[in-house]
């Protein structure tokens, strides 16, 4: 899929008349710039039903999505400086949009830095799970701020149907290769939860049967 949107950016999106092939650019910055949300919503929503049910399962899709949406948040900020050089002359400027979609990377960052500090896994995701609730009202604002304030980059830029249509390829998918890590990252997270308990069951066993800890 990843190909796809690849071989549709470069081969039949048409050229545009001012910036030439950088704007081509503009299709992938959307499509991570989306991703970068997505996975914002999810690692909240992970959040928000570990504290009603207390279940790990949930903060594994919470941390799984914080991480891929730490990835597209910081390609959103790298192609958008990409297209801004070219567009506006300047790698970067505090424009309302950036602003927020800087703050949105900011807070993922900071997300997985408190992660990353807290061996407890309840404590963790329960951590995790107010930073990413409290975090959620930076998304709105990354959506709105260049309709609410008065800035540069654009609201919805105008494009030909053939770049909507390579747009919308591009975005469909992007979003495949991100669900398809989703799941493959949880799964991941949740072979090393059970890694962790068989090893803490061998060594509070002094043996090596991964069944003792769980008949006591």
């Amino acid at each position: 899929s990843a190909m796809a949107a690849v071989l549709a950016i470069c081969l039949l999106a048409p050229m545009e008349e001012t910036m030439g092939n950088t704007q081509r650019i503009v299709y992938v910055h959307v499509s991570v710039a989306w991703l970068g949300l997505l996975g914002f919503v999810l690692t909240a929503a992970g959040g928000f039903v570990y504290l009603l049910r207390r279940d790990l399962a949930w903060d594994h899709w919470a941390e799984a999505a914080a991480e891929l949406g730490w990835l597209s948040s910081g390609l959103t900020l790298l192609t958008g400086s990409l297209w801004a050089r070219q567009a506006w002359g300047t790698w970067w400027t505090w424009d309302p949009r950036l602003t927020t979609a800087f703050v949105l990377w900011a807070i993922y960052s900071g997300y997985l830095i408190v992660r990353a500090s807290v061996e407890d896994p309840h404590r963790r995701a329960r951590l995790g799970a107010v930073l990413a609730i409290a975090g959620l009202l930076d998304v709105p604002l990354v959506v709105l701020a260049a309709r609410w304030f008065r800035g540069i980059h654009p609201t919805s830029p105008e494009m030909e149907p053939s770049m909507r249509i390579v747009l919308l390829v591009t975005l469909a998918a992007f979003s495949a290769v991100f669900a398809h890590l989703l799941v493959r990252r949880r799964a991941q997270l949740v072979l090393e939860e059970q890694l962790a308990l068989w090893e803490g069951d061998v060594g509070d066993d002094g043996g090596c049967n991964p069944g003792a800890g769980r008949d006591r």
